[in-house]
């Protein structure tokens, strides 16, 4: 037993090295060195408060505008790669060579180059002299190798790549070829604008996504990641396969708040996948599992992989419409990969870990479950509409009312958790694990959701900016940390006040560190990342991209699609989930948005974000290659591709939801009321767990091969019955061009006219694109035409865009053209037609036949073989 113990301890070791290798840096100097790695960390964590929270604007002091604050912030991540990453694996670990001194201290000059010189650069705009070039050049090498060893070769070899195609693209072969950038362009575009490596991906860094990681990291240290786990097994460890459910759900809590999928796999895993095991799963099923569950987290609002602060720059919707659009397929998927692990632990017979409640009937648990229920929605329609009715007479002092309100919930919920023993941390090696009861687990707790309430009231309610509102959660989690022991011990009766205290502030001071050091890795990886934004913007390599994917696809929707899948698989292969979704945002989404126009594809912004965004991190799962799926291997001893290849399997679901969003926006609550969003979601779920019955070849019983196939056909019809129905009924009519005012007179506001036109590019080369024109106000189609800013002419029986009225909706979908008159080929205007949800109803009658099928053999003699 105890060298089972110190196996466990080595093993453990050698996983936190992994993770801190990927995430914080290996390298834990000792003496001077080691103190002020953590101390130069700490620093960067409470620059980023100060910066983020209103005190700099108070005081008149520390003000920065937003390139100041990404230069240091930069020169804080560059400074602290040298010191907490190696440059090779036989480099030192306990103390800093000097030349990863000098490498540290040149880095982080040339990274608050843009700081400290920050006058005289904005008096020579676009116009750099010797010492800047020299001073860029510099930093972009010492850039390259920091990310080399934070983040391994990948990025830094795609960085590279579009840095020598910026430079050598006029001798590259045919469509590649561009007019070529010098070498004063490329380090001015790059390093003395904020179009490169100080661009939107270094600022989003800068303003958010710091804060959250920070959050998260305190939330940690405080004891919110052990409850998470303890909750999730204390409620469903006991069912079949019920540490596969406890992990993903543990892994979903995690996911909330993390940023890596790697971490999210060790932190999560290295509890879950040994109790996995225990109850009958292989190694290679309980990593994939928890891979699933953990790349599964990236996906997850509000934080999404730091991926939704992002999105609210790239694509111009606010922070809480991502949240909206990105949710429900998030959700769906999780629920359905509980479902999946079901499916496993009765194609095994796998039973679940031993529970600690006591009996207690059915009903009771239901009315239980439906009174906590209804008790939490009571608290919250309460709180939500006391506030409303409260702000505008307390005026300004509603901030500190509500605080004083806070700090009243928070100590009695101290209070109530005192009456229960302490969370301990459990050892996952021992033979024998027996579950923690689920009310003890609970309430010991609660006070760990507070700070995420006030997140989430701050964003979505107060709708104050993701900066300021991880500010004021932070600040409420570090006031937790150093009064949490202190009260919690007086209502325990026992005075160890200064002891109490001295441990707080040591948990606040390693949550700042651990914070920033978890920072080091993404905020190298979005100035990176800016290197191939800027190139994109210098040399117009989308357009490239796009041509080599109309060619590769022959103009066919779904090839364009599968290509844009695969690239952004590829892309992400090997990249954090931040720089990820830049480089495939900035390459990939715009060949959709393009080669979709012209083939008829038209679907929001936010859509085509998500579908490369989900590729991209599919990458995390994918063998060869996938990071997360050598971590989980790792922690449980299995083989890491076949690992990888059972994920992949596992994450099925999450590969066919773009596409389902794609052609069916309805999943991403894009113009939907409340009732059609409830509608949707349970409908919607039921697809994606009919789904994976399908493609796990299994439901009530082993599946025939005709019945996964009916299975898949059902989902689809559920997720997409607009396809059926747009065979059975065409959903527009053709109208000639020339009576296109006519049409936009006689259709419903608020409805859509389909448009083809003809339009020329920036190279004077004709193509074809569909538009959507929007249905404004009017009661007539003059005042229609007039509401839309547009006018059209009628020439040799052609119809073209004579006018367009600058500022209008017309101008803004794309109408208009200064040096070519835009042709209207075709008009389609939508027609009154059975609603498609109609489809649904054959839908569910096939499923109800299969399950008539599988129920009438599973009750057969010998069923129960068959089944195992």
């Amino acid at each position: 037993m105890t060298d089972d113990k110190e196996v466990f301890r080595g093993h453990e070791t050698d996983l936190e090295d992994m993770v801190a290798s990927s995430d914080s840096g290996a390298r834990k100097p000792a003496g001077v060195p080691g103190k002020l790695l953590v101390s130069i960390a700490a620093v960067w964590s409470l620059f980023q408060l100060w910066i983020s929270s209103p005190l700099p604007y108070m005081v008149g002091f520390g003000v920065f505008n937003a390139t100041q604050a990404r230069s240091i912030h930069l020169a804080f991540a560059i400074f602290l790669a040298f010191m907490a990453y190696p440059a090779l694996k036989r480099s030192p670990r306990n103390h800093i060579p000097l030349q990863d001194w000098v490498l540290a201290a040149v880095g982080a000059f040339c990274a608050a180059y843009m700081f400290i010189f920050y006058d005289q650069l904005s008096q020579r705009p676009g116009a750099p002299i010797t010492q800047d070039v020299i001073v860029g050049v510099t930093g972009i090498l010492v850039l390259l190798e920091a990310t080399r060893r934070a983040l391994g070769p990948p990025l830094m070899i795609v960085a590279s790549v579009f840095l020598a195609y910026s430079l050598f693209g006029r001798w590259m072969p045919g469509f590649l070829a561009h007019g070529g950038v010098s070498p004063y362009g490329l380090i001015n575009h790059q390093w003395l604008t904020t179009q490169g490596v100080f661009g939107i991906a270094l600022g989003v860094s800068t303003s958010f996504v710091f804060l959250f990681v920070l959050f998260g990291a305190l939330l940690d240290k405080a004891g919110a990641g052990n409850y998470f786990i303890k909750v999730a097994f204390s409620l469903l460890g006991h069912y079949k396969g019920g540490p596969a459910k406890a992990a993903v759900v543990a892994s979903g809590m995690t996911g909330l708040i993390s940023g890596s999928s790697i971490a999210n796999t060790v932190t999560t895993g290295t509890f879950t996948i040994p109790m996995m095991k225990r109850v009958g799963f292989s190694s290679e099923k309980a990593g994939a599992v928890e891979v699933a569950s953990s790349v599964n987290g990236q996906i997850m609002p509000p934080v999404m992989g730091a991926a939704a602060f992002l999105m609210v720059e790239y694509v111009g919707i606010s922070y809480v419409e991502v949240i909206k659009h990105a949710f429900l397929p998030a959700l769906i998927s999780y629920i359905a990969l509980i479902y999946i692990v079901h499916l496993e632990a009765l194609k095994a017979n796998l039973q679940g870990l031993e529970s600690s409640n006591p009996a207690r009937p059915l009903l009771n648990k239901v009315i239980g479950f439906l009174g906590g229920l209804l008790l939490l929605m009571g608290l919250a329609l309460g709180v939500y509409y006391g506030l409303g009715w409260l702000k505008p007479l307390l005026g300004d002092a509603t901030p500190w009312v509500v605080a004083v309100v806070l700090a009243v919930v928070y100590v009695g919920l101290l209070k109530v958790g005192s009456h229960y023993p302490v969370l301990e941390l459990d050892d996952p090696s021992s033979p024998v694990v027996k579950l923690p009861q689920t009310r003890p687990t609970v309430m010991v707790g609660l006070h760990y959701i507070l700070p995420v309430i006030v997140l989430v009231w701050c964003l979505m309610v107060e709708r104050l900016s993701p900066g300021l509102s991880a500010f004021w959660a932070t600040m409420f989690m570090i006031f937790i940390m150093m009064t949490q022991r202190p009260i919690t011990a007086l209502f325990r009766g026992r005075s160890r006040l200064a002891e109490d205290v001295k441990e707080g502030f040591l948990d606040l001071w390693n949550g700042l560190v651990t914070g920033a050091r978890n920072m080091i890795g993404i905020g190298i990886a979005t100035a990176t990342a800016g290197i191939v934004v800027g190139a994109v913007s210098q040399t117009g390599v989308g357009l490239v991209l796009a041509d080599l994917v109309e060619v590769l696809s022959m103009g066919n929707l779904m090839l364009i699609l599968l290509l844009t899948a695969v690239l952004s698989l590829i892309l992400g292969m090997g990249l954090p989930t931040t720089a990820n979704y830049i480089v495939v945002s900035a390459l990939m989404a715009p060949v959709i948005v393009t080669l979709g126009q012209q083939n008829g594809l038209i679907v929001p912004l936010i859509a085509v974000h998500l579908f490369v965004f989900y590729f991209g991190i599919m990458a995390d799962v994918t063998p060869p290659v996938g990071l997360a799926s050598f971590a989980a291997a790792a922690v449980s001893g299995g083989d890491p591709l076949r690992t990888g290849f059972q994920a992949f399997y596992y994450s099925l679901r999450t590969a066919a939801l773009p596409f389902l969003f794609i052609f069916n926006t309805d999943l991403l609550l894009i113009d939907v009321s409340l009732l059609q969003g409830l509608l949707i979601f349970v409908v919607a779920t039921i697809a994606m767990l009919i789904f994976a019955a399908g493609s796990q070849g299994f439901m009530l019983t082993r599946s025939r091969w005709y019945e996964s196939l009916l299975l898949l056909l059902v989902a689809f019809t559920l997720f997409r019955p607009g396809f059926w129905m747009d065979i059975v009924h065409d959903p527009y009519r053709s109208v000639p061009p020339s009576e296109f005012a006519q049409a936009l007179g006689q259709v419903d506001e608020g409805s859509n006219l389909r448009v083809e036109i003809l339009d020329e590019d920036d190279f004077g080369e004709t193509f074809t694109q569909f538009l959507l024109i929007p249905v404004p106000d009017g009661d007539s189609a003059g005042e229609r035409m007039e509401s839309l800013g547009l006018e059209l002419r009628t020439e040799d029986g052609n119809t073209y865009v004579d006018n367009v009225t600058f500022g209008s909706q017309a101008e803004q979908i794309g109408l208009g053209s200064v040096f070519f008159d835009q042709q209207i080929l075709s008009v389609m205007a939508p027609v009154d037609r059975w609603p498609k949800e109609l489809m649904w109803i054959p839908g569910f009658l096939i499923f109800g036949l299969v399950v008539m099928l599988q129920r009438r053999r599973r009750e057969t003699p010998g069923s129960m073989a068959e089944a195992a």
